[in-house]
Parts: C-alpha cells; sequence; structure tokens
C-alpha cells in the first residue's frame, strides 16, 4: 500500500468518530414540514456537515484508487455499482413514499411534488428522470474506464506498421492497462533492439539465404540452386524507384546519403511482408514476392511511408516514390563466391518490369500493376484500380492498371466515380477514336483537374486529332 494511501486512510479514520457523534446534529437541521424539509442548521450541524463533507470526498479518493487496483472487467464493476444502488434506492423510494404516511412522507411528497392520488404520471416522471441520470452516468464511467482500449488501439497499429518510440507508450487506466502498457513497451524495445542488430547483420549470412528468399522457394529448388542450375518460378516482382521531386542540385554524397535514408524505411517494409530485395541500384529497388496480394500491400505500405517521411521532415526535400508490380516467371541462380552465395534474377523477364516503370512515370501514377498480377489476386481480395493502357512488349500486350488505394480517400472517391468515363477514353484512344477519347477525358479534367494521366491522354488525343486534320 502506497504512503499516500496509508495517509487518506488515517485521515478517513479519525474523522469517521465526529461524524457519526455529530451525525445527529445534522439531521436535526434538516426538520419535514407540509411544504417540505426546513433547512435550519445549527453551529455543531454545520462542524457535523463540514465533517461528512471531508469523509465523503476522502472515501470517494480511496474508492477510486481502489477501482483504479482491479483489472477492466472488476473496475466496471465496482464503478457501476454504487451507481446502480443509488438508483435502485431512489427509484424504490419514489414508488413507495406515496403510500407512506408521517410528516417526513408528506414533506418528500411535497418535495417531488407528488401527491397521495392515484395519479402516477408524476410517479414515472421521476424515475424517467432517475433512469436517463443513470444511464448517462453509466455512459461515461464506462467510457473513462475502456479508454486506454483505444490508446491500445493506436499503439498497436503504430507498431504493426513498425514505428516505434525513444520513450514509453503511455496508456492511464487501471492495473490491467498498466501490465499491457509495460508489455507494449517491452514490444517496443524489443523492435528496436531487432532494428539496430538487423542494421549491423549481413542481409544474409555467408553460406545461407535470406528468410524471405526461402519462403519463395521450396527445399527441392534450394537444392538445385547449390548445385549449380538455375530455378524457374512464377513470383511477383516489384520495381521501386525512389526520386527527388525538386530542380535543386545535390552533389553525390547528398543525393546517396538523402536516397539511403528513404531506403531505411522502404527496405524493412519489404522483408516485414515476405519480399525478399534481388537488386539495389542506387535509388531502384528489384523486389520479389511469392504472392500477388503481398507485393501490393507492401506497395502500398511503401508510398505511405514515404509520404509521412516527406510530411515529417518538411526541412528536406520531397521524394517521389513510384512502383510497378508484374506476375511472370524469371528465372533464379547464385552468384557471388563459395562462401558468400547470393540469390538473384539471372534472366532478362525484368526488362518487362523497366518497360512498366516509363509508362508509370509518363503518365504520372504512383502504383501500376499488370493484368497478370491481378488475375494471381484471391477472388476476395479488395482492391480498387483502374485501366491506364496497353504496354506491347516483344509483340505481346500487356494490359496495365492504376491502383486508387494508394491515394486520400477523397480523391480515391473522385477517381471511383469517374472511373467508367476514364477508361472508355482509353479504350477510345486505342482504337483511334481521339475525337470521342478527347471527350471523356475533358469531362474527367472537369471533374478532377489534377488527374495527370487524364492529362497526357487529353493532349495525345488532342495531337491525333490536329494531325488527321
Amino acid at each position: 500500500m502506497k504512503t499516500l494511501t496509508k495517509i487518506l486512510l488515517v485521515l478517513e479514520l479519525v474523522l469517521l468518530v465526529p461524524s457519526i457523534f455529530l451525525s445527529r446534529y445534522v439531521f436535526a437541521t434538516i426538520s419535514p414540514s407540509r411544504n417540505g424539509f426546513i433547512f435550519a442548521p445549527t453551529v455543531l450541524g454545520w462542524v457535523g456537515l463540514a465533517c461528512q463533507i471531508v469523509l465523503f470526498v476522502l472515501s470517494a479518493v480511496l474508492f477510486f484508487k481502489f477501482v483504479k487496483s482491479q483489472r477492466l472487467a472488476n473496475a466496471i464493476f465496482f464503478s457501476v455499482l454504487p451507481l446502480t444502488l443509488v438508483y435502485g434506492l431512489f427509484v424504490c423510494g419514489v414508488v413507495s413514499v406515496q403510500n407512506l404516511e408521517g410528516e417526513t412522507a408528506q414533506a418528500l411528497r411535497q418535495t417531488l411534488k407528488i401527491s397521495q392520488q392515484q395519479n402516477l404520471s408524476k410517479v414515472y416522471l421521476w424515475i424517467a428522470l432517475a433512469t436517463l441520470i443513470y444511464l448517462t452516468m453509466l455512459f461515461f464511467v464506462i467510457r473513462v474506464s475502456c479508454r486506454p482500449l483505444g490508446r491500445i488501439a493506436k499503439i498497436t497499429k503504430k507498431l504493426g506498421d513498425g514505428r516505434t518510440r525513444s520513450e514509453d507508450f503511455k496508456l492511464g487506466g487501471g492495473k490491467q492497462f498498466r501490465d499491457i502498457e509495460n508489455s507494449l513497451n517491452k514490444i517496443n524495445y524489443n523492435i528496436k533492439d531487432k532494428e539496430k542488430m538487423i542494421r549491423k547483420a549481413n542481409l544474409q549470412s555467408q553460406k545461407g539465404f535470406s528468410k524471405q528468399f526461402l519462403k519463395v522457394f521450396d527445399q527441392n529448388s534450394i537444392a538445385e540452386l547449390e548445385c549449380g542450375n538455375k530455378v524457374s518460378k512464377k513470383v511477383a516482382t516489384m520495381f521501386c524507384d525512389l526520386k527527388i521531386n525538386s530542380s535543386q542540385v545535390l552533389s553525390l554524397e547528398e543525393n546517396f546519403a538523402y536516397i539511403n535514408s528513404y531506403l531505411k524505411v522502404v527496405l524493412p517494409l519489404i522483408k516485414r511482408y515476405d519480399g525478399f530485395v534481388d537488386k539495389q541500384m542506387g535509388d531502384s529497388i528489384l523486389a520479389v514476392f511469392a504472392k500477388s496480394e503481398q507485393a501490393i500491400e507492401c506497395a502500398h505500405a511503401i508510398l505511405r511511408a514515404v509520404e509521412v517521411k516527406n510530411k515529417n521532415q518538411k526541412n528536406l526535400l520531397p521524394l517521389d516514390a513510384r512502383v510497378v508490380i508484374n506476375w511472370q516467371k524469371v528465372d533464379f541462380g547464385l552468384v557471388g563466391e563459395d562462401d558468400k552465395h547470393m540469390p538473384t534474377i539471372v534472366s532478362d523477364d525484368v526488362s518487362v518490369l523497366k518497360e512498366m516503370q516509363e509508362t508509370n512515370v509518363y503518365l504520372g501514377t504512383k502504383l501500376t500493376v499488370s493484368q497478370n498480377l491481378l488475375n494471381q489476386l484471391p477472388q476476395k481480395y479488395d482492391f480498387n484500380h483502374r485501366y491506364i493502357g496497353d504496354l506491347t512488349t516483344e509483340n505481346k500486350k500487356l494490359a496495365l492498371f492504376e491502383s486508387l488505394d494508394c491515394y486520400a480517400k477523397s480523391k480515391k472517391d473522385k477517381l471511383k466515380k469517374i472511373k467508367q468515363k476514364f477508361e472508355a477514353g482509353v479504350r477510345a484512344y486505342n482504337c483511334q477514336k481521339y475525337a470521342e477519347a478527347k471527350e471523356n477525358f475533358e469531362y474527367v479534367l472537369h471533374c478532377l483537374p489534377q488527374d495527370k494521366p487524364s492529362f497526357v491522354y487529353f493532349n495525345q488525343a488532342n495531337e491525333k486529332l490536329k494531325e488527321v486534320a
């Protein structure tokens, strides 16, 4: 028991004796009459009333301390218990006072404006008012008791996104929440420790493979790689490009230091979604995922993380992140010395990703995916996208789609509303119906002037019409 609690208990016991002794003087100050109650306090009555008020305040403080030391279920029960008792006693009193005899009962009826007639409307009115007050106080008691749950939800979301804090998390609330608070802080420290270990350790052991790579391939395929053969497998390949969005010229050292600060955010996200980095070429990253939905979720997480970093570091130049994802068959093999094997893509199929990225940059989209990738998504996977055109590679057409989920909700909702018109414009453009395409894109730009792909298509359609004329 804490020292403050002991002091409060001693004060309560000290005040208990005079409060009991002077209680008759307090009751004597309140006398019933035909018109209600008359309050005529004496000196001892005032002293007794003051002692009882202080005693009540001390009791309330000790009660709150007791409730705070309980687990959530017990805390809610003990918080609601006195309210329920007072509510029940009041309701019983209001119902029974109508039939009681005596001067006190008459004074109560006069105060509550309740007569001894059979009309129960006033009784029901008082009960309704008491019920409303009871439910309101009940709502606030439960709301205050469960407030730490909202903080837990926010903290776990941050930890789930890999965002740690240098200081401790604070929840407040009772004993159970203090235990959860300690556990969350331990998780926070463990994540930070692991991040330090990851930074210090190599991306993979000298003779082994990264865990993410092992998740993509089964044991037999690994054995084949160790024998020096290549392995072919269909996977989701993601190309992420980071560019400084500014005309300001940076030195080579500044440019590398700046890009590396963002790579420290991006690379852990790829690992978290069970992908592995195949190549890191300056400000570009080639990553591989076993599942299409993992690649899409990772891409959205990267775009959000870069956006947050841009907002939080306003003194630094903003960075643009553009991502493309394709589902394709690629060949894997090992490169490096015998004791430092590293798996990598050894086929030329990744050239498709570079062409997709060129289209991505040209149209001004953030995340572009192929039809092949969409075909691999689970049937019930929620993914908002729109058709932005075809990419011709080696005499094959690859349909491309822009993700709408990477934008803020307000913009996404607008894009979803004009999606049909936009896609109609793209198909009309593909069929060389430039007038129809121009009309559709003009409508889209009227609804959303900032839509870069519509602006590009509108200008292209306009140029084509000029050529025909």
